[in-house]
């Protein structure tokens, strides 16, 4: 079997953007395995999300790992990229900024009901007649109303624990304590833990244990078994992980199964 290299470069082109007259558009994605849309920006607002794998997106200093029916809302003018995990169908909806039913200002995770998956599906179809202006309007309403998830990541900049967080991101499992970390990275545990409150706004475990639900989450919706993904993040057994689970997002982990 080939070596896989790093992730290549991927532009989806061409983008259908949103008007005055259309202000939701919806641009169906088939998106090859392991590829990197590299950083870019829309003069317009985003709605992302998968209905087969899952992606990560980058912006505004944090990152999100986004599962079927959860997607990420990006406004206009913010920078981002994806980096597409598996092959992927994607839909992003467009949204013209003046019809923006989410906030201008942040970036936030939401919940996709089966009404704002059926209405993207219908509204990539439509041909501009009053039933297709009708279906624009109720999605922007289901936009409104999408649950919220708190699945971000924050980024840092400081290069170690740049180091830090780079190597738990490939490896979430990683149990390795604060002291072992400052070991390899160059940076005394007392300074590692002032930065990870200073820049992430966290402590070591909590940072940790957000990447692990954002991978666990991922896991999950692509069918993995519950103890594998319990494994994968880090969890001798299954029931002390779906215990962590249900404490942070309220829900058990099998309410994150994909279709």
């Amino acid at each position: 079997m080939p070596q896989k290299g790093p992730p290549r470069s991927f532009d989806p082109l061409p983008r259908r953007a949103p008007s005055a007259d259309e202000p939701v558009t919806v641009n169906v994605r088939s998106l090859p395995p392991d590829v990197i849309v590299p950083p870019h920006r829309h003069p317009w607002a985003q709605l992302a999300y998968p209905i087969r794998g899952a992606i990560r997106i980058c912006a505004a200093g944090m990152a999100w790992i986004v599962p079927p029916n959860r997607a990420v809302w990006i406004p206009p003018e913010i920078d981002h990229d994806v980096t597409v995990l598996g092959p992927v169908e994607l839909r992003t909806l467009y949204i013209a900024s003046a019809a923006a039913p989410l906030p201008l200002d942040a970036c936030t995770v939401v919940d996709v009901s089966p009404l704002l998956r059926s209405l993207g599906e219908a509204i990539a179809e439509g041909r501009g007649d009053a039933r297709h202006h009708l279906m624009m309007q109720l999605a922007l309403e289901e936009m409104r109303i999408a649950r919220p998830l708190s699945l971000g990541l924050p980024l840092p900049d400081d290069r170690r624990l740049k180091t830090l967080c780079d190597a738990l991101m490939a490896d979430p499992a990683d149990n390795r304590g604060l002291a072992e970390w400052a070991e390899q990275v160059g940076a005394s545990e007392r300074t590692l833990a002032r930065l990870f409150k200073s820049e992430l706004g966290s402590s070591f475990g909590a940072w940790r244990q957000q990447l692990r639900l954002a991978k666990a989450v991922d896991e999950i919706s692509r069918g993995v078994p519950m103890a594998q993904v319990a494994a994968a993040v880090g969890y001798a057994s299954q029931a002390a992980f779906s215990a962590m689970f249900t404490r942070a997002l309220g829900v058990p982990p099998s309410r994150f199964g994909g279709d």
